[in-house]
């Protein structure tokens, strides 16, 4: 193969694009979420009347922005690496490196993570469920579904990562 398909190249290009923006609506999150906590905090600090809310939209609402946020940060190579070794490799060296991890370990993981959230939120959705630990009861399901979203996302943007190691590995491969 002398020259990386353009093809997977545009691929990779229009995934990443799709992230950005994910990256961009998904940051809306936090102004409830912040909000929400500053009611909360104004009600229970000055007037002595605590929600009974508030806790839930918090882990609803920052779980939810984490784990969406998953494949933004991926794609700005913001996750945590154990850079010992790495930072002192060749591209060609982390490229390979990163397409087996990418390979072996990432999406294997993405997938089982996908699989199991996704038979929980099926499940969730099946049954309407509902929080027992608040006396609101709010519904779990849309919060359940969170999670193989996040996988699909993760998925969807590995590829694309692994598509920049392949080329950069062929890239480095012909000087």
């Amino acid at each position: 193969m002398k020259q990386f398909p353009e093809t997977l190249a545009k691929v990779a290009s229009v995934i990443d694009a799709a992230a950005e923006k994910a990256g961009a609506v998904i940051c809306w999150l936090m102004v409830p979420l912040v909000f929400g906590l500053t009611y909360e905090v104004v009600a229970r600090y000055l007037f002595n009347a605590p929600t009974i809310w508030a806790y839930d939209l918090a882990y609803m609402l920052y779980g939810s922005l984490f784990m969406l946020g998953a494949a933004y940060t991926l794609r700005q190579d913001g996750h945590i690496r154990t850079d010992i070794f790495y930072y002192r490799w060749q591209d060609r060296t982390k490229a390979l490196v990163n397409m087996c991890c990418y390979l072996f370990l990432f999406f294997p993981g993405m997938l089982f993570f996908f699989i199991a959230g996704l038979d929980n939120a099926i499940h969730s959705w099946l049954i309407l469920e509902r929080s027992d630990y608040s006396p609101w009861r709010p519904p779990l399901y849309p919060f359940k579904t969170v999670v193989p979203l996040t996988a699909l996302m993760l998925l969807i943007q590995g590829f694309s990562e692994f598509l920049k190691s392949l080329k950069t590995f062929l890239a480095r491969g012909r000087q």
